[in-house]
């Protein structure tokens, strides 16, 4: 039996996946079926270092800031990142509610998840779900490119959307230096080399996850800590392919290549703006 037979009669793990993955894409079709129900909350009085502890150890990106049990407003790790480490604060002096943005973009429990992906890219940031005044859930980057359906705004191809400007680093830096780059440019990660050949990445939930939440110092270098191997695309890629592959690896960011040369990052936030359009 040929080989092109074979794949017909034995599809592979990845090929079996993909058809499932398109198959559920259909049924994502209100905010409600997309969104995390698991909202984690903090108090405008803790501190950022309380903060940073409790996204870390949850592998999430923001904590909803609650007063009297009422949603007041969000604190994210962009928040950490470029108001509290760039700046040159104390994560254990910092309060919250110095540092929180308010009041909280929302959205409705049945709105479309279209609707969610514009609502998104005009309010730039997560969105809190909400039905008759009670918080129901948040909706982020990462749940909405679940969710992208193969329409003709996803069949766009990475390069129109992509950041072509990549800030690379070597990998004997040390985080602080890596920190003030990421929180002065505002930018959620950067590439990492090794004799100038990329080797991996280090993203603000690195910087949550590996040093903070386990209270390791930024003095230590930024190459202890990467995410690795490099998980890139092609340009060329589709918007909806681009989606599957975040997806099914569990990030956040892909580098662009053409060929053996890195050209560009995509972000899980292009690719909801590129569904927005």
């Amino acid at each position: 039996m040929g080989k092109s037979n074979l794949r017909k009669e034995f599809p592979s793990v990845l090929d079996s996946a993909y058809r499932q993955f398109k198959n559920d894409l259909s049924r994502y079709k209100e905010v409600k079926e997309i969104m995390s129900k698991e909202v984690a909350t903090i108090s405008p009085e803790a501190s950022m270092k309380e903060a940073a502890t409790i996204m870390g150890e949850k592998h999430i990106g923001s904590l909803i800031v609650e007063k009297y049990h009422t949603p007041v407003g969000i604190v994210t790790e962009r928040d950490l990142l470029t108001k509290v480490l760039a700046a040159g604060k104390d994560l254990r002096k910092e309060k919250i509610e110095n540092t929180m943005s308010y009041p909280l973009d929302t959205i409705c429990l049945t709105a479309k998840i279209k609707e969610a992906a514009r609502e998104m890219i005009k309010k730039k940031g997560r969105l809190a779900v909400f039905e008759c005044g009670k918080l129901m859930g948040i909706i982020t980057a990462s749940d909405l490119i679940r969710s992208l359906p193969d329409v003709p705004e996803t069949a766009a191809k990475v390069d129109d959307f992509m950041t072509k400007q990549v800030v690379t680093t070597d990998e004997k830096e040390p985080l602080s230096d890596i920190v003030k780059t990421m929180g002065d440019q505002r930018i959620g990660s950067v590439i990492v080399t090794n004799k100038a050949e990329p080797t991996g990445i280090f993203t603000e939930r690195d910087l949550l996850t590996a040093v903070l939440a386990k209270g390791k110092p930024l003095t230590t270098l930024v190459g202890e800590h990467i995410s690795s191997p490099l998980v890139a695309v092609r340009e060329g890629t589709s918007i909806h392919e681009a989606a599957i592959t975040m997806t099914m690896k569990h990030i956040r960011r892909l580098p662009i290549t053409r060929g053996k040369k890195l050209v560009g990052i995509i972000t899980a936030r292009d690719l909801v703006e590129a569904y927005a359009k």
